[in-house]
């Protein structure tokens, strides 16, 4: 047992970091949401999702700060400081690339949406939202299971993501003339494929702290 273990024992229960987690795992399903809604209504409707997308991932922008900064104030932490770090960065990363996503869509004026960048908006959606079942059992750590079946299906969703990327790509490069296109539609689905694999390295990291603590 690792000295920062044993302090754990010692200590009152974490009112840092667990609180800033379950604020930016909060952000990052809303930030899923407003994509995967931005997709699914008219061109004409998606500038004020796409606002709410910038806002929401400079919000957890500002919480990474926060816990990086906590982590330079605090000698006691609820578990190993590089995995605090790992954890909050691997949540922003997630936030970054459906962020880049959105921002690909306005600036390429992508306003036919397909059923791949739909699917995929709509795994992330789903891997953000186990996301934060997970980090709910971390705060916890009674339920190493639940932990684990979460990343299990985490991991589960990525490899739906890279399957649904592949034939998206294989399609436009077999349906679409158009290069401008091409490239267009390549940078939004690789910008989503992207945003589910950091979904997966949340749970790697999830797993990894909850496997230290087992």
């Amino acid at each position: 047992m690792s000295l920062n273990s044993i302090f754990q024992f010692l200590v009152p229960k974490d009112k840092k970091f667990f609180p800033l987690f379950e604020q930016a795992s909060s952000k990052l399903i809303e930030l899923a949401e407003t994509l995967h809604e931005a997709v699914n209504v008219p061109s004409s409707e998606r500038e004020n999702y796409y606002i709410r997308i910038e806002e929401l991932e400079s919000a957890i922008e500002e919480i990474t700060h926060k816990a990086h900064l906590e982590l330079s104030l605090n000698f006691i932490t609820p578990f190993d400081r590089e995995d605090i770090h790992s954890l909050i960065k691997s949540i922003d990363n997630v936030a970054d690339y459906m962020h880049s996503a959105a921002s690909k869509m306005k600036l390429y004026q992508v306003d036919k949406i397909t059923k791949s960048i739909r699917k995929l908006t709509e795994i992330n959606l789903e891997a953000c939202q186990l996301i934060g079942v997970g980090i709910k059992e971390l705060k916890d750590m009674k339920n190493q299971k639940a932990i684990k079946d979460t990343c299990k299906k985490i991991n589960k969703l990525e490899s739906k993501a890279d399957s649904v990327f592949d034939k998206a790509v294989a399609d436009i490069f077999e349906n679409e003339s158009d290069a401008k296109n091409i490239i267009k539609y390549k940078e939004v689905l690789s910008a989503l494929e992207s945003a589910s694999d950091k979904c997966k390295s949340v749970a790697n990291v999830m797993e990894q702290i909850s496997v230290k603590h087992s």
